[in-house]
């Protein structure tokens, strides 16, 4: 029997069953693994969803690591997965620009899976501030005084301005924290005195869209599946697909009653979805 609760009793006649929607987003760590371990059933409930018929995608902020090594990692931990299925946040970031046609001249705050990703969707990376069309702002644990403030130039010249995520620190083991993504945008906002106009990453909608839009389905076709309410949920909410959130990772059912906007779904675990 499937073992999954909904937050509103008096709603559960007016949602589909689990497996009733055509596309399928999952959140990575915390939803379908933890650290080095796959939650257990994960690879069944997958499965089931992959002999169905059903579309499936991956996503993920960590803009660290490339969308092939996390495949790599699924197919590790006996998930299939191909390249393609995986979006983190540079991938999201390059569809972006690609599609939004900012420029081409890009000046970069960020390390080598955004690096590469940008060179892949033909972009020119610059390092002049008088030539960059666009400031790409990313983690980058090898940023110098002399970045930061040829992207200030470059921002004050005119140049657009953009991010892979929002996330103002990454937490690291033994309770530890490490400055992310937003910590840089918000340094940049405050010395040119504008704000980020786009953020490929959670909980912005523009991951799910160019998702949405290859796989030629509506938001309401799919179900975006993880296990942190700020992002995961806020995301689903934002683009308009149905939220099941999971208790394997950060967000517990205390902290799920502090939450104004509830899930449609709350599962034990992403293996509640095999039949």
């Amino acid at each position: 029997m499937r073992r999954y609760h909904l937050c509103l009793w008096g709603a559960l006649m007016s949602l589909r069953g689990l497996g009733d929607y055509q596309g399928y987003l999952f959140d990575l760590d915390g939803t379908v693994y933890l650290g080095d371990h796959l939650i257990p059933g994960a690879d069944r409930a997958l499965g089931a969803l992959r002999a169905a018929g059903k579309r499936i995608a991956f996503i993920s902020n960590k803009p660290l690591g490339r969308a092939s090594e996390y495949a790599e990692k699924l197919r590790r931990l006996g998930v299939p997965a191909a390249d393609e299925e995986v979006i983190n946040s540079p991938v999201a970031l390059r569809l972006y620009l690609q599609q939004a046609d900012l420029g081409r001249r890009v000046l970069v705050i960020g390390e080598e899976p955004v690096r590469e990703e940008l060179l892949r969707g033909g972009f020119e990376l610059v390092e002049d501030p008088a030539q960059a069309e666009i400031v790409v702002v990313s983690w980058d644990r090898t940023v110098t005084y002399d970045r930061l403030n040829a992207a200030l130039e470059a921002l004050r010249a005119g140049a657009r301005f953009v991010a892979t995520n929002p996330d103002v620190t990454c937490p690291l083991p033994g309770g530890r924290e490490a400055l992310d993504a937003g910590s840089f945008i918000a340094l940049l906002e405050a010395a040119c005195g504008r704000r980020v106009e786009a953020i490929a990453g959670k909980p912005s909608p523009l991951m799910l869209q160019v998702i949405m839009q290859r796989w030629g389905l509506e938001a309401g076709d799919c179900l975006l599946l993880g296990d942190r309410l700020e992002t995961d949920l806020e995301l689903g909410r934002r683009a308009g697909t149905a939220v099941a959130l999971v208790l394997t990772g950060v967000t517990t059912r205390e902290h799920l009653g502090e939450w104004p906007a509830q899930p449609d779904y709350v599962l034990e675990s992403v293996a509640d979805l095999a039949p």
